[in-house]
């Protein structure tokens, strides 16, 4: 019998437009080449075998548009949008209940999609390791794999990296 475990899959937003004065950075929306590399990513990720039980994104347009990408290529069935993975923002907290899904098994996959330096910071705290220790590219994936806990038991410190990619190593050779 395998052992119950929680894995995370954290996945940057793709290429979006550079920041602008006339441009809420909420509104960034990826652009037409960050839109491909996104979408090549994601398709690599399902032909590997990835799939995600749950979807939660940032709201901001560029992180929402590559969640859709992952779910129109099959990654997840539906996108849930969550403040939590804004910029700045802390989802950790969130773990517990995002993974324990009321009668379903126990043993879960969630894609969280957002930003940097927050991803990475998740990543590093779930680890155990320093801040600044783990950064994603954009488009760039990591999985982690997590002990089932209790609602109340803090997931800091318990994960393991199963691995962090590149875009580029999972993109076709020209």
């Amino acid at each position: 019998m395998a052992s119950l475990a929680w894995e995370l899959l954290l996945l940057r937003h793709g290429i979006a437009e550079e920041r602008s004065p006339s441009r809420a950075d909420a509104g960034r929306e990826l652009t037409a080449a960050g839109r491909v590399r996104a979408r090549a990513v994601l398709e690599r990720a399902v032909q590997m075998g990835l799939r995600a039980d749950r979807l939660f994104s940032s709201p901001l347009a560029r992180a929402s548009q590559t969640a859709e990408i992952a779910r129109s290529v099959g990654l997840a069935a539906a996108i849930e949008l969550a403040q939590a993975l804004e910029p700045g923002g802390d989802p950790l907290p969130q773990l517990p209940a995002w993974f324990n899904q009321g009668d379903e098994a126990p043993s879960c996959r969630l894609l969280l999609v957002g930003h940097e330096p927050d991803l990475g910071l998740l990543a590093a705290r779930l680890l155990g390791a320093p801040p600044g220790a783990i950064a994603l590219r954009k488009a760039g994936l990591a999985l982690l794999r997590l002990p089932v806990v209790a609602l109340d038991g803090s997931l800091a410190g318990t994960a393991r990296l199963e691995w962090l990619t590149r875009p580029k190593l999972w993109l076709p050779r020209p």
